[in-house]
C-alpha cells in the first residue's frame, strides 16, 4: 500500500480511470447473473437492475471501508481538512472511479433526462473527490461522506426489491425499517455533520465557500428524498404514487453515491 501511494498521487486523474474501468467491467460480470423474469420482460427495469446491481457493489464495499478507516483511525473525524492515510486516499480514488462509471452509464444509455438530479450529485461529488486527491486535502472529509454508503445498501436494496414486485414480502419490510434507521443514522447525520464542521472552521478552510454551497445543495436534495421515502413506504398517499421509487417519475433510485 506504501508503494502505491505515491503513484496514485502522482497520476489521480488516470488511477480513477482505471477504477471506473474496473467497475465496468464488474458492470459486465453482474450481467451474468440471474434476474427475475418480471424484470427482464422491460428493458428500463432490465438497465436499472443492473445499475443498481453494480451500485449495491460500490456500497457494500466502500460502506464498509470508509466506516473501517474511521474506526482504525480515529483522527479521521476530528482533521477534516488535512487527515489522510493510504487506505482512505485508495478509497476516496476506487469511489471517485465510479461516480465516473455511473454518471457515464446514465449518459450513454440515454437516461440522462430522467437521472438529471443524479447526474448533478454525481457531478458535485466528482470534483469534490477529484479535489480532494489532486490536493491531498479534505481526504477525511470524503472517507466521512462515505457513510452514506451504509444507508446506500438498504436504499438499493429497497429499489430492487421493487423491481422484482416484492413489495409485500417480509424481506421489503424488514428492509423498509432498516432503511429508515440507516437513512437518518448514516445519511443525515453524517451530511449535517459534515456542514457543521465546515461552518464552524469556514474562516481557515481553503475553498471553504464552495464546500459549504455543496453541502447545502446536498442537504436539500437528501431532505427532499426523505420525505419521498416516508411518504412512499410509510405514508402511501393511492396506489398510483407507487412506482419504482414511490413518485410518479422514471428516476432510477431515490439517491445515487
Amino acid at each position: 500500500m506504501e508503494a502505491l501511494l505515491p503513484v496514485l498521487k502522482s497520476h489521480p486523474g488516470p488511477s480513477v480511470l482505471v477504477c471506473s474501468l474496473l467497475f465496468r467491467v464488474a458492470h459486465r460480470l453482474l450481467q451474468r447473473l440471474p434476474v427475475p423474469k418480471v424484470v427482464r420482460q422491460d428493458d428500463l427495469h432490465s438497465w436499472k437492475w443492473r445499475n443498481l446491481s453494480v451500485s449495491l457493489v460500490h456500497s457494500l464495499l466502500t460502506g464498509t471501508w470508509a466506516l473501517t478507516c474511521v474506526v482504525v483511525w480515529p483522527e479521521t473525524l476530528s482533521n477534516i481538512h488535512s487527515h489522510h492515510t493510504p487506505l482512505s486516499y485508495l478509497l476516496v480514488c476506487v469511489s471517485t472511479g465510479y461516480f465516473v462509471q455511473d454518471a457515464g452509464d446514465i449518459i450513454l444509455t440515454r437516461h440522462a433526462r430522467g437521472s438529471w438530479e443524479f447526474l448533478l450529485h454525481h457531478a458535485l461529488v466528482i470534483w469534490c473527490f477529484l479535489y480532494a486527491l489532486y490536493t491531498q486535502l479534505y481526504v477525511a472529509g470524503a472517507v466521512i461522506a462515505l457513510f452514506v454508503e451504509v444507508n446506500s445498501v438498504t436504499l438499493h436494496l429497497r429499489l430492487m426489491l421493487k423491481l422484482a414486485g416484492a413489495q409485500s414480502s417480509s424481506m421489503y419490510q424488514v428492509n423498509k425499517f432498516a432503511n429508515l434507521f440507516t437513512y437518518i443514522m448514516f445519511r443525515l447525520s453524517t451530511q449535517f455533520y459534515l456542514t457543521w464542521y465546515i461552518m464552524h472552521n469556514y474562516s481557515w478552510l481553503d475553498h471553504g465557500g464552495y464546500f459549504l454551497g455543496t453541502m447545502i445543495m446536498m442537504n436539500v436534495m437528501i431532505l427532499i428524498y426523505f420525505y419521498r421515502l416516508l411518504r412512499a413506504d410509510f405514508f402511501p398517499r393511492s396506489k398510483s404514487y407507487v412506482g419504482q421509487n414511490g413518485t410518479h417519475n422514471n428516476n432510477k433510485k431515490f439517491l445515487s453515491d
